[in-house]
């Protein structure tokens, strides 16, 4: 199951996503917001990293209008490794080196099309497992 949740700013493109993931057979748990009224992000970039980090879901996807702050407010649970993406490179790089386990997006930042095929990577590409990579992993869960 994948975890997904919004500001306003990311509203529309997490529709987008949603409908998305789900024509890809996956399932999804929408953890807000549910209207373009405005509201807080870290309220939801903290639920998506709880869902994830707790097992619930397998993965999280969060969006606000740059991606920096949802991805700094889900960054702050323990376990979650959440990269801002805005190039299918680093949706793919990010999760073979980092293993990252929640994206996030930039609904201001890229478009609809690309934000879709950055989603893609992410998801269809597998962590690589190498040594120097899990070490790395490692330090990061220490710290």
């Amino acid at each position: 199951m994948i975890a997904i949740g919004s500001d306003h700013g990311g509203y529309d493109l997490k529709q987008l996503v949603i409908e998305h993931l789900k024509k890809r057979g996956y399932e999804v748990k929408d953890f807000g917001t549910y209207s373009k009224d405005s509201c807080d992000y870290p309220e939801f970039g903290h639920a998506v990293a709880k869902a994830v980090a707790s097992k619930e879901c397998e993965q999280g996807i969060v969006i606000c209008t740059t991606g920096i702050g949802i991805s700094i407010s889900a960054n702050k649970v323990k376990g979650i490794r959440c990269a801002l993406c805005s190039d299918v490179c680093s949706a793919e790089l990010t999760r073979l080196h980092n293993d990252a386990n929640v994206l996030a997006l930039g609904a201001g930042i890229v478009g609809s099309n690309l934000a879709l095929r950055i989603v893609d990577a992410f998801l269809d590409t597998k962590f690589s497992g190498d040594e120097r990579h899990s070490r790395r992993i490692s330090k990061i869960e220490q710290l």
